[in-house]
């Protein structure tokens, strides 16, 4: 039986304590379905792999970026446990890099691409006195990223390599996340109260 968005909602919610990571993995999702549209491809398919990615994340840390063990390693193995296809369990391992799965499938270069974005993308509409992604302009996710003190955690690398990877200028890629992200922002705690 394949994995439910349901039961993949379930087993995040098991695994993840923290509002803010299960947040990330909202956003994530959102913007894999909005990619897979783009790509023609299936946004059930992209949007599972954005929701379960981190799921194993607060579990399974991997401080020592092991490729074999802990995250996303140990996440992935549960996930094929429950039938998750082998193409979604390589996005998910490929989404970090020290892993060395290549990300060789347009839904392992997305996933990578919308990773690191999505959280710069929040992080960014939490500082503005809206608090939200209505107003944010690429313009200013471009002079933030400038800014290493503002997400630190944030790798600014990735997110240019994702860009890249994707084959788009950086400033479509980010434009194109933000308008995937802007009508769910309640979903991911943004916006007016």
């Amino acid at each position: 039986m394949p994995l439910t968005r349901d039961h993949a909602l379930a087993l995040m919610h098991q695994y993840t304590a923290s509002d803010a990571l299960r947040k990330h993995m909202y956003a994530v999702e959102i913007a894999m379905r909005a990619m897979a549209e783009r790509a023609g491809e299936d946004p059930e398919e992209w949007g599972l792999v954005g929701l379960v990615h981190d799921f194993d994340y607060e579990r399974f840390p991997n401080s020592a970026h092991s490729p074999t063990d802990e995250h996303p390693a140990e996440g992935v193995r549960i996930l094929a446990g429950l039938g998750l296809p082998e193409p979604m369990q390589r996005a998910i391992l490929g989404h970090a890099t020290y892993s060395g799965v290549p990300r060789d499938t347009p839904m392992a270069r997305a996933l990578f691409a919308v990773d690191e974005l999505c959280g710069f993308l929040v992080a960014c509409a939490l500082v503005r006195p809206s608090r939200s992604l209505r107003d944010l302009e690429v313009s200013s996710v471009k002079k933030k990223l400038k800014d290493k003190a503002f997400a630190r955690g944030v790798s600014r690398e990735d997110v240019i390599q994702g860009a890249a990877e994707l084959g788009v200028p950086l400033d479509e890629h980010i434009g194109f996340v933000l308008g995937a992200l802007r009508p769910q922002e309640r979903v991911l705690g943004l916006g007016a109260a």
